[in-house]
């Protein structure tokens, strides 16, 4: 033993945790148990659990052991012991976890029991009953045959392993567990340890395992065996129990004679329930059937009732709120539209195998589970009532954060008295200690669970102060202090509490030992007062607290109060400087502000204020000359700025006299072109590029036929009436406003030489120009107006054939201009003209412009463009090319059903085939577009069975408009002596295929510079003249 006598303070466990703090060095000592006489012990733990007999120490039984450090009011030093083995495991702390289960605290004494078979009962009883899940390990040990088990009957799993041994009874009552998870397993291999069950000397002993539900044990093997009397243990099929079964796991009896088939007893609802070796191949665990519609969630553990998660009967991971998952909802979840981790509201803590919204008492918050106690890295702090790990800033406190898996044999932790904070679930036997004068448990400010004995101390004091009740965390909870040191006799050696300490009491002499203090409290002391005006260190009053001033504060010269609170922004005067509320002791210089640093200066008055916005380095005032570093840029900057402007200036001309000479010399080549090539080339495609000029008389305006006006010209009906014939051919008439200026008339005279140069049947043919005092185009009328109109005047009678045939005629006419690298620019359903409704024909080339053989787009200056048919390249960078063309093309089909806005949905009439099309014609990259040859061909495959592609209620059942149905064509017909009218390509088909002579007649009035003639199909009678004045 040791050469000082010892005084021993037992710390007896009640429940799993035992939080300490601040540890010193420790100093292992031995226990000795030989002073406790029997009833001392069961005094001291009267209904509580003990792992200390009279006389002996328990076999088997560690021990855990606090160094405590001396107490200067006794010759010799004492220790702070806590028992171990089931003590130390802790008392069953029960409490609910998952969806009702009651949870308890499991042992970890193997073999080792109590001398007396009555308390070891006593013990069992408290530990499990109304148990349903045993957070650890279910040990069963030394319980004779006439004892009362049935409270067993309540256990639904364990964590641990399951150890019966050294018992006589015969019936084993665990009918309701379904689980052994094995995360702590028997001689590290069993998780069910089932052995020398039986009396020697007698004829009893375990006859039956109550185990029917038994169906997983995850973790482990199996190790049945020396149970003399012990039945149907080997009929059970143990490879569908284990999971992961290894043979030299599995320890089990032969087969017996007298036992027969697989069940666990001999009556009918005794058999074993088969959930693994009887299940599909599909299963990946456990099944309730033998079926493939039969298999259990995978989550599941122990078989199942059905297919979901909550029918489990009980979970491979977790189990929440009766649903088995694969991890508890997390305190963080992501959130994909802002890309950020959020709060999870039905985050839950881990705790064992349970997803819990708050952990038990005595455990703390480390992430997202439930923990005994803080790793070496983190330690404990109380948020919200929510106790929690967070990680160090620094060095950790020093403490001994002592975690129950290392509490398997006897341990020292170095921690005085004075430094316990908390007993969390352990009981306080302090006895026989002769040498102790006062407990000096100062910081001891809650014992959660358990009781106090404290009794037979000679020599102890202070004791009867102490208001334990206080301490109690619960109203079950017991203090037993007797056969002390008589109270008078400590008075009367003046061993009494301070003056400072209030009526609670204290736990030695001096102000640092209350309970809590009559006046205030510094730290731990109690003192009379807070040094508010005076002392080197001046402080304030919270409530009764002494707290320290900042050290930004001024100390006050006078009677003044230095601080009026916690923190730099309290201070009554700055020791320093002052930055807006806060004393700080140099004004900010380069700090990382929101956008971006921030420096400032401090005034006269020590006050910091912000320098200019530009200030890089710091400032000595709030202007911008007061920037360190700074000189005066001003004729830099005014140089740079006037040099910028001159360049954008030259840049800027450059680039129109650039694009001006292009635009000039493109032209010019143009006419040279006419001029030369196409008048001495007769037998040229490009000799039909001239057009006719009309005299004004030929040309008979009906001004009640106004068609509709533009923003630059005007369109009129009226008869086109050849010189010396009588036949009346209807024509449509373009006039150019008067107030346009000289750029508009070039611009109508280059779309009457495109209109002119053009020739394909589905395209508006261009008849003529008529050059009065304002210039007019004279071109075929198209009776039924505008496809746009014609299509909401006629939408009922419109069926699938006649609109895929319009979407052929549109690209053919659309590829005849591509070929010939002419982009149109405003291709809409407006400028879709109605022939007949067989027979529609593209018209309106104001804005077409014609591509050089090296060129692939054409890039507009300016100007108006129609924005909701153009395509994005057009939009954003005035580019036009033949799939800008492509892009109108897809918006203006089917006009009907189309909506105004961005790219339009899919029709109701249209075929995804149709759609997909439209969508083509859409695409950003121009490139990705389709030709409109290769459009003109998909719909003419479309076009041959269209009541595939277009799905139109009542298409077989749609009558074609008749072509005189048109109102305009309507009131032409009204006009008074129209009676001749005739189309103007039945007028110039006669002559078709007929080249006229160069030589002219002499009817013929030439002006060299007014000649035009008509392309091939459009021959007269060989006495109509070609040019009029």
């Amino acid at each position: 033993m040791h050469s000082n006598k010892e005084i021993n303070l037992f710390i007896v466990s009640r429940r799993r945790g035992l939080e300490l703090h601040q540890s010193s060095i420790p100093v292992p000592v031995a226990l000795p148990l030989h002073r406790l006489s029997k009833s001392e012990t069961e005094t001291a733990l009267h209904g509580e659990h003990s792992s200390v007999s009279a006389g002996r120490r328990p076999r088997g039984v560690p021990y855990l052991s606090f160094s405590l450090a001396p107490l200067t009011e006794v010759r010799r030093p004492f220790y702070l012991r806590a028992s171990c083995g089931s003590l130390c495991q802790g008392l069953p702390a029960i409490g609910e976890a998952g969806r009702g289960h009651r949870v308890c605290t499991g042992t970890e004494n193997k073999l080792s029991t109590l001398s007396d078979l009555d308390q070891q009962y006593r013990t069992l009883r408290k530990y499990y009953e109304n148990c349903e899940v045993v957070m650890g390990n279910l040990e069963i040990t030394s319980i004779d045959r006439s004892r009362d088990l049935s409270f067993l009957r309540s256990i639904r799993e364990v964590t641990g392993y399951v150890l019966v041994a050294l018992n006589q009874f015969e019936y084993l009552p665990l009918e309701n567990l379904r689980i052994i998870r094995g995360t702590r397993l028997y001689e590290d291999r069993y998780a069910l340890a089932i052995f020398l069950n039986y009396r020697r000397d007698g004829n009893f002993g375990l006859h039956q395992l109550g185990l029917k539900n038994l169906t997983e044990i995850l973790n482990g093997g199996v190790y049945v065996d020396q149970n003399k009397f012990l039945c149907h243990a080997d009929t059970i099929h143990w490879q569908d129990i284990v999971k992961n079964a290894r043979p030299d796991h599995l320890v089990v009896p032969s087969n017996s004679s007298r036992c027969n088939g697989r069940c666990w007893g001999p009556k009918e609802d005794q058999c074993q329930s088969l959930t693994k070796t009887v299940c599909a191949e599909q299963c990946d665990g456990r099944c309730f059937g033998p079926y493939v519609s039969d298999c259990c969630h995978r989550e599941c553990a122990g078989g199942c009732s059905g297919p979901k998660d909550t029918d489990c009967f009980a979970c491979t991971n977790f189990n929440d709120s009766g649903a088995c998952v694969t991890q508890c909802p997390q305190p963080f979840v992501y959130n994909p539209t802002t890309f950020q981790l959020e709060h999870n509201p039905r985050a839950k803590y881990t705790y064992g195998a349970f997803c819990v919204k708050k952990c038990p008492h005595n455990f703390v918050v480390d992430h997202s589970s439930c923990v005994r106690a803080c790793p070496s890295n983190k330690m404990e702090v109380e948020e919200n009532k929510i106790k929690m790990c967070i990680p160090c800033t620094d060095i950790c406190p020093k403490g001994d954060h002592t975690h129950h898996q290392r509490l398997t044999k006897c341990h020292t932790l170095g921690l005085p008295p004075k430094q316990i904070s908390i007993c969390h679930g352990i009981s306080l036997l302090v006895l026989k200690q002769q040498w102790i004068s006062s407990l000096k448990l100062q910081s001891l400010g809650e014992i959660s669970a358990g009781n106090v004995y404290v009794t037979n101390n000679s020599q102890l004091c202070y004791y009867n102060t102490v208001n334990w009740t206080g301490l109690f965390r619960t109203s079950t909870q017991k203090a037993l202090i007797r056969n002390n040191r008589d109270p008078k006799e400590c008075i009367l050696d003046r061993m009494i509490c301070d003056p400072l300490c209030s009526d609670a009491g204290c736990w030695g002499p001096g102000p640092d030992q209350c309970l809590s203090c009559r006046f205030f409290s510094r730290g731990r002391t109690c003192v009379e007062s807070c040094n508010l005006h005076e002392g080197d260190v001046r402080e304030f009053a919270n409530g009764s607290v002494c707290l320290e001033c900042d050290a930004q504060c001024e100390v006050a010269d006078d009677d003044g109060l230095t601080c009026t609170g916690p923190g730099p922004d309290h201070c009554v005067k700055c020791l320093h400087f002052k930055d807006g509320p806060n004393c700080v002791e140099k004004c900010p210089d380069g700090l990382q502000g929101a956008n971006s640093f921030i420096f400032k200066y401090a005034e006269v008055n020590n006050e910091c204020h912000p320098c200019h916005v530009n200030c890089t380095q710091g400032c000595t005032g709030p202007r911008l000359q007061d920037c360190i570093g700074m000189m005066d840029r001003t004729p830099l900057i005014a140089a740079g700025v006037i040099g910028g402007l001159f360049v954008v200036i030259i840049v800027g001309l450059s680039v129109a006299i650039s694009v001006r000479r292009k635009s000039i010399k493109k032209k010019r080549a143009l006419r040279r072109f006419l001029e030369t090539e196409v008048r001495h080339s007769p037998s040229s495609f490009l000799f039909f590029f001239f057009y006719l000029f009309f005299s004004q008389a030929w040309i008979q305006k009906t001004d009640r036929k106004h068609l509709k006006d533009c923003s630059l010209s005007q369109f009129h009906g009226g008869i086109w009436v050849p010189e010396g014939e009588t036949v009346k051919i209807p024509v449509a008439i373009k006039i150019l406003n008067e107030a346009t200026g000289p750029k508009a008339n070039v611009e109508f005279m280059d779309e009457a030489l495109i209109m002119a140069s053009m020739e394909h049947p589905h395209l508006v043919r261009l008849l003529g120009v008529c050059l009065s005092p304002t210039i007019q185009l004279v071109t075929q009328l198209m009776p039924h107006g505008c496809l746009l109109d014609y299509v909401h005047e006629h939408k009922d009678n419109i069926g699938s054939q006649l609109l895929l045939n319009w979407c052929v005629q549109i690209a053919k006419g659309m590829m005849y201009l591509e070929d010939r690298r002419l982009v149109h620019r405003d291709l809409a359903a407006r400028n879709v003209l109605v022939k007949s409704p067989n027979h529609i024909k593209i018209t309106d080339f104001g804005l077409a412009r014609l591509l050089d053989a090296d060129e692939k787009e054409y890039n507009a200056d300016g100007g108006k463009m129609p924005i909701k048919w153009m395509a994005l390249e057009c939009i954003h960078y005035r580019k036009f090319t033949h799939q800008s063309d492509v892009w109108s093309y897809g918006e203006m089909k089917i006009p009907d059903l189309l909506e105004k806005g961005e790219r339009l949905p899919q029709p109701p009439i249209c075929t995804i085939d149709v759609y997909m099309v439209m969508v083509k014609c859409w695409m950003i990259d121009a490139d990705s577009r389709p030709r409109f040859k290769e459009l003109a061909a998909e719909f003419s495959r479309m076009a041959r069975d269209p009541q595939r592609y277009l799905v139109i209620q009542g298409d077989d059942r749609m009558k074609l408009p008749s072509p005189n149905d048109s109102k305009f064509f309507q009131s032409l017909l009204d006009e008074e002596e129209l009676e001749d009218l005739m189309d103007a390509e039945e007028y110039l088909v006669p002559h078709a295929f007929s080249i006229p002579p160069l030589a002219y007649t002499t009817r013929s009035r030439m002006d060299p510079n007014r000649v035009s003639v008509l392309p091939d199909h459009r021959q007269y009678s060989r006495d109509e003249p070609l040019v009029l004045q």
